[in-house]
């Protein structure tokens, strides 16, 4: 029999069954009924005793004055006077087996089996508002306990998702590579009157967020939506389940990676595989709401003007110094290029920046992360707002990946732009600056930090400390050798040192086996010299170098043996850990950034 006296056989719970330990909070919770018949109660009932036919409890007793509410959905459903025949009179509690089950639930919580688990103390409202820092999804569904089963299916219904045909895990041990995508499309609720009603949308805005495998530093590079790339072919999922491959383009603006020849994410996402070298593993993408309903829910964001802005294009109009911005405003705000800086979209992209700095400090800060109000505002919003990939398709995978980033501190997540020059054949595009995005990309891919007071190699005693004094450009005598780099490597390395450098003591002296993992420049003590201005140019690492014991004759040229690591003469063997000169780049926490 159950606690109301019903049989089991009757598809009835009992309700000692439903209520859980959690160890987070030190306190029992009723276990979610998916049918909706169970609600949350304040306390636990404790199990019946299984060798009381009549269902009463264990280590019943006398005298307990707790007052506290019976469940009201059990009341009136038991029988007066039911009580256990074999109990003594003197025993049995009166008022009925609800009445009695109620005395024994009191007397077993102040006298329970020995080895009961001592509960935990309550954390403050605060403690657990900032252990779910990265995750205010998972928070809410966390900390609402009766309503979490109501709220997760809410919040998993919100999120629209798209099969890209690669379904990374939300969580992994390596390094995580986000694509932001930043929409431009007009269709749907709030989005008119923002210029072409009804467009299938370009990236108009797109951030790949890198966050290193330590967790220790995070890096948002933005691309310039004018930028001349290549765009791989796409494979494409159909409302039918096929797959279509939309074939790639060379030599065209990146933001047509999103929409148009029916282009997917999937796409945006190959393209900045490509252009970048770094694996992504999740995108998000939003649309002009997103940015109003976010920037509404954090109760506005703080933004800075260096000087009037008054924009008729985006309707922006505000006078120089610091505002705070939600809803249409804040909209207008991360559009508006026409009247700061330049006039271009790399003007824009900085306003953007500090929008996204100053959001982040909001929702991080104690404000946001101690009301449940907020919380559950931004985690509406937010679900609302996004369309992800099918690995963090639902609240709970979201839930885990944010929560498994929220170690990056602010301070080291930093926002820069990718460099690019002025396209010389269209003045309203833009190129790659490969001198400086390759240096950039691979400080990226080496999780080096580029937050500004980091030090560098030589500040931590790297291959600069104690540096060998120089010799000049003509003294340089190598012998090339490519052992494991791209096919020519040697012929096209000594051509850019005889041409580039001017050591025109160099020579190509073929290829060599076994292949080597590493690039390897071999020297005596007497050519240190040369080594230390060769190693600058290739941008070798000090375990590239391997120094022979005796010196060498006047006119025996150092050995120069290209790795599998070598890519191309001038793109260094080493990551750098100094981001490239004229690389615009701001810190999150930084709040002294103004749109000039």
């Amino acid at each position: 029999m159950d606690a109301q006296g019903r049989g089991r056989e009757g598809g009835n719970v009992d309700p000692a069954d439903q209520w859980v330990f959690n160890p987070d909070t030190g306190t029992y919770e009723l276990r979610l009924d998916p049918a909706g018949q169970a609600a949350a109660q304040p306390s636990p009932p404790t199990a019946p005793d299984p060798g009381d036919p009549g269902g009463n409890p264990r280590g019943t007793g006398r005298g307990d004055t707790d007052t506290r509410p019976l469940p009201t959905a059990r009341r009136g459903e038991r029988a007066a006077g039911d009580t256990a025949p074999d109990a003594p009179a003197e025993d049995r509690p009166t008022g009925g087996r609800a009445a009695r089950r109620a005395a024994g639930s009191r007397s077993a919580a102040a006298a329970g089996p020995a080895n009961r688990r001592k509960p935990k103390p309550k954390k403050t409202g605060k403690k657990k508002a900032l252990h779910w820092t990265a995750g205010v999804v998972g928070f809410v569904l966390i900390a609402g306990c009766g309503g979490a089963y109501f709220l997760y299916q809410q919040l998993n219904g919100n999120i629209s998702k798209v099969d890209v045909g690669i379904d990374n895990a939300a969580v992994s041990d390596g390094p995580v590579n986000i694509l932001i995508i930043g929409t431009d499309a007009r269709t749907g609720k709030g989005n008119s009157g923002y210029g072409d009603n009804d467009s299938v949308g370009h990236s108009d805005t797109t951030i790949l967020m890198h966050v290193s495998k330590d967790r220790s530093n995070a890096t948002a590079l933005s691309i310039p939506r004018d930028l001349v790339t290549d765009i791989p072919d796409c494979p494409t999922k159909q409302p039918d389940g096929s797959t279509k491959t939309v074939p790639g383009q060379r030599g065209v603006r990146f933001n047509t990676s999103l929409g148009q020849e029916g282009r997917d994410p999937g796409c945006t996402w190959r393209t900045v595989e490509k252009l970048t070298g770094l694996k992504v593993d999740h995108f998000m993408m939003a649309d002009f709401n997103a940015v109003k309903e976010l920037s509404e829910a954090v109760d506005g964001v703080e933004v800075c003007a260096a000087k009037d802005i008054d924009d008729p294009k985006s309707h922006l109009k505000l006078k120089a110094g610091r505002h705070t911005v939600k809803g249409e405003q804040a909209l207008a705000f991360v559009r508006t290029r026409h009247t700061v800086g330049f006039g271009s979209d790399l003007s824009r992209i900085e306003l953007q920046q500090q929008f996204l700095s100053s959001m982040i400090r909001k929702m991080k800060s104690d404000d946001t992360l101690t009301s449940p109000t907020k919380l559950y505002a931004i985690s509406q919003a937010a679900t609302k707002a996004l369309t992800v990939d099918t690995g963090i398709g639902s609240a709970k995978k979201l839930m885990d990946l944010g929560t498994d980033l929220k170690r990056v501190d602010i301070g080291k997540i930093t926002f820069a732009t990718v460099p690019v020059l002025d396209n010389p054949q269209d003045k309203n595009t833009v190129i790659l600056d490969k001198a400086k995005a390759g240096p950039l990309f691979q400080m990226v891919q080496a999780d080096h930090s580029l937050a500004k007071g980091e030090k560098s190699a030589k500040d931590k005693g790297g291959k600069d400390s104690g540096a060998v004094k120089k010799a000049p450009p003509q003294l340089v005598r190598v012998d090339v050798t490519n052992g494991g780099g791209p096919l020519g490597s040697a012929q096209v390395t000594v051509d850019w040192l005889q041409n580039s450098k001017g050591a025109k003591l160099s020579s190509n002296v073929g290829n060599t086996l076994p292949k080597l993992a590493t690039t390897r420049l071999e020297y005596a003590p007497n050519q240190a010299d040369q080594a230390a201005t060769l190693a600058d140019w290739m941008g070798l690492p000090k375990s590239a170098l391997k120094k022979a014991t005796a010196d060498a004759g006047p006119r025996v040229p150092m050995k120069l043996i290209l790795g599998k690591d070598f890519k191309a003469p001038g793109t260094p063997i080493e990551a750098p850990t100094k981001t490239p000169d004229g690389v615009q780049n701001v810190t999150a926490d930084d709040k002294n950034v103004c749109a000039k």
